[in-house]
């Protein structure tokens, strides 16, 4: 059996990252070869690849690609990674990343996917049990950052919270984007119109 791991190789900002999971899937794959109890017939192997972009950035573009040239050259029973916020893929997957709300839905093509890491569904969910402790009954508003060229991870926060915060009842959600460079001013502003 093979395990496909599709992880970031070199950027440890990154808690997935190659040199600190590596070491533990080594040392699990040598712990169920040493049992022949648990895959009678059947040695565990594994084969990497990089799902980081030219820029170090966990990629939905790149992790796709590496996982199909795993898939084609290696079939795989299951990946663990790539720990992408857009991960996903149509076999059964481990992954820190998918953390993205869309996630959730489980009908369909996500129904392999297994989540090793916090969802912002759930952060959503925190945020509603805040509103409920505290009694904040009319409004929420949501500041984020978004520069829209990285894996926008403020942008996918957020959507856990704007998604979950709708079901109190009488309770308004707006949200206000700024990025790099922006104008502070007109962020404050914004704050105290909506805020209020």
């Amino acid at each position: 059996l093979t395990l496909a791991v599709v992880l970031p190789q070199h950027n440890l900002t990154y808690p997935w990252a190659w040199p600190r999971v590596g070491p533990a899937v080594r040392l699990a794959a040598a712990a169920v070869n040493s049992r022949p109890d648990l895959l009678p017939g059947f040695t565990l192997g594994w084969v990497f690849g990089d799902s980081e972009d030219r820029h170090g950035v966990c990629s939905e573009m790149a992790a796709p690609l590496v996982a199909v040239d795993l898939w084609l050259a290696h079939h795989p029973a299951a990946f663990l990674g790539p720990g992408c916020v857009y991960s996903a893929a149509p076999l059964p997957l481990v992954t820190a990343g998918a953390e993205a709300h869309g996630f959730d839905d489980k009908s369909e093509e996500f129904g392999l996917t297994t989540r090793a890491g916090p969802s912002h569904r759930k952060l959503g969910e925190l945020g509603v049990q805040l509103h409920r402790r505290f009694n904040w009954t009319r409004r929420a508003l949501l500041v984020y950052w978004d520069e829209r060229v990285d894996d926008r991870p403020y942008y996918f926060a957020a959507e856990g919270l704007y998604v979950q915060l709708p079901t109190l009842r009488n309770l308004t959600v707006m949200d206000v984007v700024f990025r790099d460079g922006g104008n502070f001013s007109f962020i404050i502003q914004e704050i105290k119109a909506k805020g209020r």
